[in-house]
Parts: structure tokens; sequence; C-alpha cells
């Protein structure tokens, strides 16, 4: 393969040190080299443009990506939920997501298509459906449905939400079925949440030993299991039964947050979605959704402190839903406004990259790391509105292909 030179860029390496000139070196999808390109090299002229790693975003819904009740209503055609599902992909991409971890509603055949290049999207890892127990959150039917209907909803190959578990027996069978369709994690919905009619936000699901089978089952094939998890007591369950993220965390106090510590247990942080579902109109939602959502922006902004304050690794996730995800960046921003820009690019950067395992290939600009890049038209440590604007993610590179960008 071609060396090619990405130079004239100022470098903020994902590290969270002060950013500085450098040419970075790409050969098969690799960075080789970071210092000065040879007068004789290939270059990408980069024009003084802030270079960051390929940003990750590690709370994404891929596959609901149309109007929710529309989806689970019957209301559209496997064509048109994978149309939805691709231009959110693409979109994703252009926004400067080289990486995405979903947390729960594509199939594995989403995954190997963008992997194989027949569609434009970021490198995606996936947990498949999001397990979930009978009647509690990631259940959308109808109230007479009946539960065991619920999987009609999946679409094989393209769209499967959540499987629902009665039992310790049941969750183990699920999570081997979710590894058997490509999961490379799991996640489990241990309290209930905001978009959802079956359960409050106070409610705790599935017993600690219940969640210890998902983690036997993980660990069992080298990988963890993240919850969804709002009020305390759903997340010390969590914790306690050895999984190895948060999700959300909107409750967090002083105790849960240093026993998160103990147990090196991070934390996704999720604001996007929450200023999302303040206008539940424009996602298709049950209006109750705003009700649920009232003070969660604010205790969880409570919750962002206290862990940060324990020593927990933070990470940055979005959880928009809908087709409406195209400002995916607006997570970053929100980020900025409570910390700063920086820490809100590392936090979606090598911080996001060690939380998804993945540390040692994506995450930061470094010798040996996979070539994921974005070159911005405008400083967004210096206004991180900018990481809100997919048209300021001038150039994107991942693995050593240039995604979005003109090289003339």
């Amino acid at each position: 393969m071609t060396e090619i030179w990405f130079a004239g860029g100022i470098i903020a390496d994902g590290s969270g040190a002060e950013p500085s000139p450098a040419d970075v070196c790409v050969e098969d999808g690799v960075i080789t080299r970071i210092g000065t390109a040879p007068a004789s090299a290939t270059t990408v002229d980069l024009d003084g443009m802030l270079v960051t790693p390929g940003l990750i975003d590690a709370h994404v819904h891929l596959g609901l990506s149309s109007p929710i009740r529309a989806q689970f209503g019957f209301q559209l055609s496997a064509a048109e939920i994978a149309a939805d599902i691709f231009t959110t992909a693409g979109r994703t991409l252009d926004a400067g997501f080289t990486t995405v971890r979903d947390t729960g509603g594509i199939d594995g055949g989403v995954v190997d298509v963008i992997a194989k290049g027949k569609v434009r999207g970021p490198r995606v890892l996936s947990c498949g459906p999001v397990q979930c127990q009978t009647g509690g959150h990631g259940y959308y039917g109808a109230a007479w449905e009946p539960t065991e209907l619920w999987e009609t909803h999946h679409i094989p190959g393209l769209a499967a939400l959540s499987l629902m578990s009665g039992n310790a027996d049941e969750l183990r069978r699920n999570v081997r079925e979710s590894f058997r369709r490509g999961a490379t994690f799991l996640k489990l919905c241990v309290t209930g949440g905001v978009v959802g009619a079956h359960d409050s936000l106070d409610d705790t699901q599935f017993t600690r030993a219940e969640i210890a089978v998902a983690v036997e089952e993980a660990a069992a094939r080298g990988t963890y299991v993240t919850v969804h998890a709002h009020n305390n007591a759903g997340i010390r369950n969590a914790v306690q039964a050895g999984v190895r993220c948060v999700e959300h965390g909107t409750d967090i106090d002083e105790p849960t947050a240093n026993l998160m510590r103990e147990h090196d247990v991070a934390l996704v942080p999720t604001f996007a979605v929450v200023d999302q579902v303040m206008k539940p109109e424009s996602l298709d939602l049950d209006p109750s959704a705003r009700d649920r959502v009232a003070g969660a922006r604010r205790r969880m902004v409570t919750a962002l402190g206290i862990a940060r304050a324990a020593g927990v690794r933070v990470g940055l996730g979005s959880d928009l839903l809908g087709p409406e995800q195209y400002r995916r960046g607006e997570e970053l921003r929100l980020r900025a406004e409570l910390e700063s820009p920086m820490q809100a690019l590392v936090s979606a950067t090598s911080v996001n990259a060690g939380i998804l395992g993945i540390g040692d290939t994506v995450g930061m600009l470094r010798v040996g790391m996979a070539a994921d890049l974005v070159a911005w038209a405008r400083n967004p440590l210096d206004d991180a509105r900018v990481f809100a604007d997919p048209d300021m993610a001038a150039f994107v590179v991942k693995a050593g292909r240039i995604m979005k960008g003109d090289t003339q």
C-alpha cells in the first residue's frame, strides 16, 4: 500500500495533551509515523485544521432510526426500516464518528454489511437484542399483546430490539441466542427507563443472581456486560454481580460511585437523548415520556460530578432515537458545557475506546493504531458547537480510507 501523509494539521491525539502541529503517515489502514512528511511524500493537505481521533459513541441505537411507535406497530416495511438504519449509519460517519457501540436494536446483518463496505457507516460493536425482564424496560408491544408475540417484531438479520426473560434459565438461553446472532457484548436493563410504558425509573429489574448469569456467560466468551440503569439500587445490584459498565446512571450517589470505582465499573452518561425526549412529538413517542424525563437531566448532571469526584471512568454516549440522529456530536457539545471541550473529546475517544475494550487499536492518534481521524473545518476545542455540526467534519478517515472530504 502507498503511504499517505495527512499533513499540515494540528494534532489533538485523544490523550488530553495540548494540541501541536504534526503530520500523520498512514499505510494499510494503520498510523505508521507521526512527524514531518518528506518532501516527496503523497500528502493530503489539512491546511491547519485540528485533527482528532475518530469519535466514538458508546451508546447508539441504529436499529431505532425509524419513528418508534410506527416501527413497533407494524406500520413500516422492512425496506423502509432498513433504509432508515443505513441512512443513520452514513450520517453517523459523516459527523466524525468512526466507531459506535450499538446498545440494542440491530441484528448481526447490519454489522456485517457495514464491515464489508456494502453501505457506509462506522465500525460497529453490537450487543444484538437487549436482555430485558418480562414486563420490564425494553418491551414496546401493546398492553394487550402477549409477551410471546414480541419477537414477531424482529426482522432477522436487520432489527431485533430485545429478548424477554422471566427467570435465570430463560436469561441464559437468551444471552446465548444473542451471541449466536453475533453479539460481541451483552446489555441488560436492570431498572426502568424513560422511553417505556410498562415501568418507572424507580423500578429495579433482574435480581443480582440473574445479572450474574449474564456476566458468567459473557466472561465465558471473553467479553462483558453493560447495563441500562438509572437508580442506585439497580446499579449496585449490577456492580456487585460483576458488570463492567453502567449506561445513564441518572441518580448515582457517592456510595454507589465509590462502589463503581472499587470494581472499575465505567459510566456512560447520555445527555442528548434527555433533551430529545423533551420533544416527544418529534420522536413519535407517547407524551408521557416528557413526564418521565422531568428532573432527570439535572440529576444526571449531579451524578456526572459525583462520578468524576470518585474517580470513575466516564465515557460518552448520545442514545439518540428515531430518524433525527444526524447531530450525534450534540453529546460532546452538551458535555463541553458541563466540563470542557477537551474533556468531552477525551471521553469520546480514548476513554470510550477503553470502555469498549478496543483501546489498543482506536481512540488515539499514535503509531500502530488504526488510522481513524477527523479534521475539523473549525476548532471544536475553541467552540464545542463545532462537534455538533456534521458539516464541520471536513475530513473523516476510517481505517486509513477517506470516507468524507475533498482531496483535490
